[in-house]
């Protein structure tokens, strides 16, 4: 895309010396006043991307000046433009006036510190940029006219991915980014043979590494090796990406029966020499070099560490056990650091998701915790190239009909039955306040994240189309949220679902791609229990007449009835996602 921008303005500013011009972008710096303080700052306003309705935008905020230990930027709008949804700070909008406050994570800004927030829009007519912005009441940007952004929506992104190839010698940024990803043919058959399959049955998915006999395959299951042979037939003179799952820690998901695994909490050994090391030597083999292999390290445990243990209401005793003996931070660590050592191997590991870690309680625990995880057993953060949110989870990508600030007749969205005080409203949002969280706690700041959208789609006849009413608080958001689940703690086989965005690469800022990691159509857990040789118990969650727990405000599960053991073939929940897919298909 062309950009653009006023030339006689640029060179007006750069002779009164209050801008630097770098390529096509115009910066424009504020100084203090005569007597002030010593305050100063840069504000970086970028479109992007803009289509007839809306647009998104990028934030940079720069401290010139002495250190600050919170920061409040002002501007108002030329026009009629309206923010709807923001990340990485709360904003707040009165009329043409918008004031964005930092939240608690980058509050502080040294002398030449910066620090990012994103947020969309809408509009009609023109989109000028700001005239000007103020940092702690010291104005900061005189008017610069924006770049020439996309005209696409973000929910309708280009069907060929920007191509980004990797350094020379090294990994590529992004490795989703001018790949073809592989398609697992035993799934894709699966779904094939369902009515209505063919429309997605050509689609990736993950494979799921999650008992030490799926790394070996068996006469009627492909194993790892298998799985890389076909990605090699697959790939043909381009790039290519395979998904894999590594999930098989000791004592694995220590809150919820239905996914537990074949090694108890004390066998971190096993898990190093009969499931790690055997895959770590395979990925290793140079047959294998021209793929970008990409590992999910890891779901449903880490998190737990924060939030089912001891002084918590949710608490149970096998979380405790896992806190304590330290095994998975062990195993994570000796994953990401015997998978790291691999030169096409891609680690990103588990985030959980905005209903389970959005709330300040939970939230920074744990990004220290995934920190000091991908430090153990001699591991770096060199090793980690990203992490993953929402796997196998139904959060709506981005609620569209309410944010995070709305208010109604003075109560806050924040405060409503669903929100119950969460910082973020969907997955986006959250993916993209985690990644700023671990990149300020020392993650490379060209981490990238991935959102799993394999069944968060939420369409439907059931879908909202407006918000709701504004009786309450409550009515508001309840009427108008995507995401049906009676309660964000459901996990479980959810009725009413449906196929999310479909894979695709850099669809947001900060995000690597949109993917499918859980498998539409295989199961999270059994309805009853059923005796099996994988270790996976029966969760009550999964029982549609179970009403609740902690975990889920002691509400009904919202579960499919008659589902079979977490990871086989469920037809009656893959039909309801065909149904329900958001985009339609």
């Amino acid at each position: 895309m062309s950009r653009t921008r006023s030339t006689s303005r640029t060179a007006l500013l750069a002779a009164l010396g209050l801008i630097t011009a770098t390529g096509a972008t115009a910066t424009v710096l504020g100084t203090a006043t005569a007597g002030a303080a010593a305050p100063g700052c840069r504000v970086d306003y970028r479109i992007t991307n803009q289509w007839s309705t809306g647009f998104g935008a990028d934030v940079t905020v720069t401290n010139t000046g002495d250190p600050v230990a919170a920061w409040t930027l002002e501007w108002s709008y030329a026009g009629n433009q309206q923010v709807t949804q923001g990340w990485n700070a709360t904003i707040t909008q009165s009329g043409t006036a918008v004031t964005a406050k930092n939240v608690s994570y980058n509050g502080t800004l040294a002398t030449g510190g910066s620090t990012s927030f994103g947020f969309n829009g809408s509009y009609s007519g023109t989109n000028a940029v700001p005239a000007t912005f103020k940092l702690n009441g010291v104005v900061c940007n005189g008017a610069t006219e924006p770049t020439q952004p996309p005209t696409t929506p973000p929910t309708t992104p280009p069907t060929t991915p920007p191509t980004t190839p990797p350094p020379a010698g090294g990994k590529a940024d992004n490795p989703y980014a001018g790949a073809k990803v592989y398609v697992n043919p035993e799934w894709a058959a699966k779904a094939a043979a369902e009515p209505g399959g063919t429309k997605i049955s050509g689609q990736p998915t993950g494979v799921w590494l999650d008992r030490i006999a799926a790394v070996n395959g068996s006469a009627t299951s492909m194993g790892l090796r298998a799985h890389l042979d076909e990605a090699l037939r697959q790939k043909g003179t381009g790039e290519l990406v395979v998904q894999l799952v590594v999930y098989n820690l000791p004592g694995r998901d220590c809150a919820a029966l239905a996914s537990n695994g074949e090694l108890g909490p004390t066998e971190i050994g096993r898990y190093k020499t009969d499931y790690i090391d055997p895959i770590a030597a395979i990925l290793a083999d140079s047959k294998y070099a021209g793929l970008r292999i990409v590992t999910t390290v890891e779901i449903d445990s880490l998190p737990n560490l924060v939030t089912n243990v001891s002084g918590r209401p949710t608490a149970t005793p096998n979380c405790d056990v896992m806190k304590a003996n330290g095994n998975y931070v062990t195993g994570v660590g000796y994953a990401l650091k015997k998978l790291g050592a691999i030169g096409n191997v891609y680690n990103y590991v588990d985030a959980g998701h905005h209903g389970w870690l959005g709330w300040d309680d939970n939230f920074g625990p744990s990004a220290e915790l995934f920190k000091q995880a991908a430090t153990a057993e001699g591991s770096t953060l060199s090793n980690v190239h990203g992490f993953i949110v929402n796997t196998a989870n139904y959060s709506a990508l981005k609620e569209n009909h309410f944010t995070i600030n709305d208010s109604v007749n003075g109560v806050s969205v924040r405060q409503s039955k669903w929100v119950d005080w969460n910082r973020y409203t969907d997955e986006l949002s959250y993916a993209q306040a985690m990644r700023a969280k671990l990149v300020q706690l020392g993650f490379d700041s060209g981490l990238g994240m991935l959102i799993d959208t394999s069944r968060n789609g939420w369409g439907g006849t059931a879908r909202p189309t407006a918000p709701g009413a504004t009786t309450s608080v409550d009515t508001y958001v309840n009427g108008g949220r995507y995401d049906r689940r009676i309660h964000l703690g459901n996990w479980c086989n959810q009725s009413g679902a449906g196929l999310g965005e479909r894979p695709q690469a850099a669809p947001a800022t900060g995000i690597d791609a949109y993917v499918w990691m859980k498998p539409p159509g295989e199961s999270d857990g059994a309805s009853k229990e059923i005796p099996n040789n994988e270790g996976k118990g029966f969760d009550r969650m999964c029982d549609p007449t179970y009403t609740g727990n902690a975990r889920n405000g002691n509400s009904m599960s919202g579960a499919l009835p008659d589902a079979p053991i977490s990871g086989q073939w469920f037809s009656a929940q893959f039909q309801e996602l065909l149904k329900n897919a958001h985009p339609a298909l």
